[in-house]
């Protein structure tokens, strides 16, 4: 009898999987669901690089002050639209206006929170919709491909050999869009090289063991898409994301610098820029402060990106 157990135990012991073991059913589970565990390594790898924090910081400090302009507006007095005659091209620091007056007398640091309110907004909203229309559009192509994926990449390279600049000049001239409209002007005309980016990731994505265990399981193509495939491409869109904000900022104020974007009197730092440049000689503050301001928050949402790229590297160990 004793003998008996001890040749059956090898045999139990070969018959039960071992408890480190996870079946294939669960690495399915686990794959199709990596967000928490994934968003939870990426936030350690985040925080302990500085200068990714550092530029976390400065981004934060910079949305409280754009956010606070009515707030920084009743508190001084003044109006981002009205000046005070005789009150031109005062220096910072001189008497109430802390940066200063612009060539209408009207307080700079009150435009500047305003002009930072708009070109932030115009720069965000551009990329959350060139994000949903690009990522949209990718996706539909590098799931189903066939013909789709052949139309809408062919869309795509017909409008990415289209000099995206002129063209914007062209609709701001004939259109003059408001602060909404430039916004989605940018975003139909950036979004075929998120669409190509999102695309070739879920091409890679589409033949996965979870993406095949949900069609095995009866799921429908938009459940997949939206269940499965869309998390998994998560952290390749907020790098994106982090990275496209400061061209597009960047993007707006070439516009409005060139007379083309947001239009007077309603501030954004292109054109406040572009107001103050031929005036340069008499205050080279208004043309430093709203120039200064573009560089800091272009630097520091970059310092973020670089920060987010790294820490959602798989590649990387902890």
């Amino acid at each position: 009898m004793t003998e008996t157990r001890r040749a059956a135990a090898p045999a139990l012991a070969e018959a039960s999987p071992e408890p480190h073991q996870p079946s294939a059913a669960a690495v399915s589970l686990t794959d199709a669901h990596p967000a928490s565990g994934l968003y939870r390594r990426a936030w350690r790898r985040f925080r302990r690089d500085k200068v990714a924090m550092f530029g976390l910081i400065l981004t934060v400090l910079i949305v409280l002050f754009v956010l606070s302009a009515d707030l920084i507006s009743r508190i001084t007095g003044f109006d981002y639209r009205t000046g005070e005659l005789g009150q031109q091209f005062l220096p910072p620091f001189q008497g109430p206006h802390i940066l200063g007056t612009d060539l209408n007398g009207r307080d700079v640091l009150v435009r500047l929170a305003y002009g930072g309110r708009v070109s932030l907004f115009v720069a965000v909203l551009a990329a959350l919709t060139t994000l949903v229309i690009g990522g949209g559009v990718g996706a539909i192509s590098g799931f189903f491909g066939g013909w789709a994926d052949g139309v809408l990449m062919r869309l795509v390279d017909v409008l990415l050999s289209v000099p995206g600049l002129p063209i914007l000049l062209l609709i701001s001239v004939l259109y003059r869009p408001g602060v909404t409209g430039l916004a989605v002007i940018i975003a139909l005309l950036s979004w075929p090289g998120v669409a190509r980016l999102i695309r070739g990731e879920v091409l890679g994505r589409r033949g996965a063991e979870y993406v095949e265990a949900a069609r095995v399981a009866g799921a429908d193509s938009s459940r997949i898409i939206l269940r499965h495939i869309i998390p998994n491409v998560i952290p390749l869109m907020v790098v994106w994301i982090s990275l496209a904000i400061p061209a597009l900022i960047l993007t707006e104020a070439t516009l409005s610098f060139l007379g083309f974007g947001v239009r007077v009197p309603v501030p954004s730092w292109g054109n406040m820029l572009d107001g103050a440049t031929k005036y340069f000689a008499k205050s080279w503050t208004n043309v430093f402060i709203p120039g200064f301001a573009i560089w800091l928050t272009v630097l520091a949402i970059n310092l973020i990106g670089n920060g987010l790229r790294d820490a959602l590297d798989p590649r990387l160990n902890d």
